[in-house]
């Protein structure tokens, strides 16, 4: 098992490497093709009152009048060398961005996703095992019904319920107002983004377990355990739940660009202090360095969702290495 998991992280790193290097290359390509003028966002409103002269002496500074491949060049040199570059929209070196930004998307996304799986094993084995009940029917309904369902949608209607409506949680930030940077304050404005979050990417692994759930009851180990006599309970949890979790692993790893969008999209509407906010400047501003190590981020962290979902399938199933 260790020497296939070997085998596949060396030949994920090796597939990787050109990945990264086409996204960031597109990423420069994408921003040169853009219409914001990134020296107009880097003045803004002082746009107005500055001279020919000062404009393009700023231009020449930030290296704007270079072609593209040449300034993805000058970047690409930098990066290598440990220098990721300075952001120009929000005038800050862009690992002092990530530094600070980075750990509460993480937290944020762990955090959804934790409440995601077990919201999909609970209902999802539940519905299985109550085939054709009330309980199976409200959960495949829900599930299906929330498919469709935008995380900006259920942010809304989620502010509207229980922050605005029933006064239980914050709307938004990370702390009240004037409050100290605690564990509780983080825990309670965590609270309500990350329930949205899990909830927002919870339909589609509900339904994957559940079907999963129904494949596995009717295999022949299962039906064996039954003629022994076993208890439901012991039959669904320790005979048929463990048969239908390697294909929920490798949906999960499947899932994590919707958990990256999600994310985005979920910090915007709450304004957490995560990556979010920085994705829109950097876009609008044309920001390339710092619009390129997010993307790349997002990008490894999708390569890595995915890795460590196989990986996890080896570990359940060994067979999966040698079918591989």
């Amino acid at each position: 098992m260790s020497r296939a998991i070997t085998r596949l992280v060396l030949h994920r790193l090796g597939f990787a490497v050109p990945v990264l290097a086409v996204v960031a290359v597109g990423v420069f390509l994408l921003a040169a093709a853009s219409p914001f003028d990134p020296v107009h966002q880097y003045y803004g409103v002082e746009l107005f009152s500055a001279s020919a002269a000062d404009v393009a002496r700023v231009r020449a500074e930030l290296g704007l009048d270079d072609p593209v491949l040449v300034q993805f060049w000058r970047w690409l040199t930098g990066v290598l060398q440990g220098d990721l570059g300075n952001s120009r929209s929000l005038r800050q070196p862009v690992a002092q961005v990530l530094a600070e930004r980075l750990p509460w998307t993480l937290l944020l996304a762990a955090t959804g996703l934790a409440l995601a799986v077990l919201i999909a094993l609970v209902l999802g084995t539940v519905a299985a095992w109550r085939q054709g009940g009330w309980t199976d029917r409200l959960v495949t309904a829900i599930g299906h019904a929330l498919e469709g369902v935008p995380p900006f949608v259920l942010a809304l209607l989620a502010i509207a319920v229980f922050a605005l409506g029933l006064g239980w949680l914050p709307v938004a930030g990370l702390t009240d107002a004037g409050s100290a940077l605690t564990s509780g304050q983080i825990a309670e404005h965590l609270a309500l983004p990350a329930l949205v979050l899990g909830i927002s990417q919870s339909p589609w692994l509900v339904l994957h377990v559940r079907q999963s759930m129904l494949a596995s009851l009717a295999e022949d180990h299962v039906t064996g355990a039954r003629a022994r006599g076993l208890g439901e309970r012991a039959v669904v949890l320790r005979h048929a739940l463990p048969t239908a979790l390697l294909p929920f692993v490798t949906l999960i790893g499947a899932r994590v660009p919707e958990l990256v969008t999600g994310a985005v999209l979920v910090e915007e509407v709450f304004s957490w202090p995560g990556v979010a906010a920085a994705v829109v400047t950097a876009a609008t501003a044309v920001d390339y360095p710092l619009l390129a190590i997010l993307t790349l981020t997002a990008t490894a962290a999708v390569l890595l969702g995915s890795l460590c979902a196989d990986i996890a399938a080896i570990a359940l199933d060994p067979r999966v290495a040698a079918d591989g």
